[in-house]
Parts: C-alpha cells; sequence; structure tokens
C-alpha cells in the first residue's frame, strides 16, 4: 500500500473522484464528509497527509483543522485546504486556521502531487 491520505470534502462527486484519482497515483485513500468526521479519521487512521475542503458541513475545514492542531496525536500532521475560491483572505485565513499549504479546485493534480510530496518527503 502507497501513503495514507484523509481527504475531506462534502461533495460526493468530488471526494469520488479526487479518491479514484489519488488512488491511481498510488496513494491510500480515505475519506470523510465533514469537518467532525475528519477529525475522527485523523485520529483513527493515523494518514500522512490530510486534504480539507474548508466549506463543510457540522464542523468546517478551518475549525477541524484547529482542532487537529490542538491534539498531541495530530499536531504535526500536514494538511493542505482545498477551496474554489482562489482568494489571498482565504489563503490567509486558511494558514491562520494551521494549514500547511492550500491548492484552489479544480484540481491541478501535478501541482497537488508536488505539494503533498513536499509536506510528507518521499514517493507514494
Amino acid at each position: 500500500m502507497g501513503v495514507k491520505l484523509l481527504v475531506v470534502e462534502d461533495n460526493e462527486l468530488n471526494r469520488t473522484m479526487l479518491a479514484r484519482r489519488l488512488t491511481r497515483m498510488g496513494y491510500e485513500v480515505v475519506t470523510a464528509a465533514d469537518g467532525a468526521e475528519a477529525v475522527a479519521k485523523a485520529r483513527s487512521e493515523k494518514p500522512a497527509l490530510v486534504l480539507m475542503d474548508l466549506g463543510l458541513p457540522v464542523m468546517d475545514g478551518w475549525e477541524a483543522t484547529r482542532v487537529l492542531r490542538a491534539g498531541a496525536e495530530t499536531k504535526d500532521l500536514p494538511i493542505i485546504a482545498l477551496t474554489a475560491h482562489a482568494m489571498q483572505r482565504e489563503y490567509d485565513r486558511a494558514l491562520a486556521a494551521g494549514c500547511s499549504d492550500w491548492d484552489v479546485k479544480p484540481v491541478d493534480f501535478a501541482r497537488l502531487e508536488a505539494k503533498i510530496q513536499a509536506l510528507i518527503g518521499k514517493q507514494p
């Protein structure tokens, strides 16, 4: 199995597409549909990295990131924010919440993989 990634996305079609593409790229993928599920899966599945949508139900991605940063076992977990809003204030807000990096939707997989590799430091 490859490096485990947690894909957090509330849109089922986007979540499925991301998971399939990342699996084809050699990653092991687990998914979550909201921020609360993301926190639970990050703790139980112990992924190497989280791809975090920000506009989520139950608990948004900013709050889920803050919760992960506050946890002893998840405080150093790399988190890449994924958002359709490519504005500087969204970037600043994601980093202020504790995200390691961010990327915009629609996803450019070559660019995203470079960011993943930069954060985890190894090939899947």
